[in-house]
């Protein structure tokens, strides 16, 4: 019976010593992400933190965000566009002038403005234009009134 105990007494050890371990673990993986924030944060508000690679289950630390040339970060690494997708959107269906459906809308979005833009957003802004009487909808396709077509200037100011 002597080995029996024997046992018993050293699954006990070992499990302390993993209940240990795990507490550890534990401290130490809530210091890391207190470390990440802060280091988050002074980048955020411009502090200069120096660059430390911190490799975390096999992935590369991250970098600062993209920032844009108006001083802006951008999400994804992607740069803010000159022209915001409202007035990009006007411009879009002022193109075409026979009336431009809403991929057409997206393509000229992408070729003209390098805009990656979801559909919902697109439709948002179409609709809040068409709202406000600075687009018609007429069989799928958007048109501006013609109040608008008779005055350019209006579009471009």
């Amino acid at each position: 019976m002597a080995t029996v105990d024997e046992i018993g007494q050293e699954k006990q050890r070992i499990s302390e010593r993993l209940a240990r371990l795990d507490a550890e673990r534990t401290k130490l993986g809530d210091q890391l992400n207190e470390l990440e924030i802060a280091e988050r944060v002074l980048t955020r508000f411009g502090g200069k933190t120096d660059t430390i690679e911190i490799r975390r289950r096999g992935r590369p630390a991250r970098t600062a965000p993209a920032v844009a040339a108006g001083g802006r970060k951008a999400r994804g690494g992607q740069q803010t566009p000159s022209v915001s997708l409202s007035d990009a959107t006007l411009r879009a269906v002022q193109a075409h002038g026979e009336g431009a459906t809403a991929s057409d809308v997206l393509t000229y979005l992408s070729r003209e403005f390098g805009m990656t833009v979801r559909p919902n957003h697109r439709g948002i802004a179409l609709q809040r234009h068409r709202r406000a009487g600075r687009l018609e909808n007429r069989d799928q396709r958007w048109y501006l009134p013609h109040s608008a077509q008779s005055e350019p200037s209006a579009m471009t100011a």
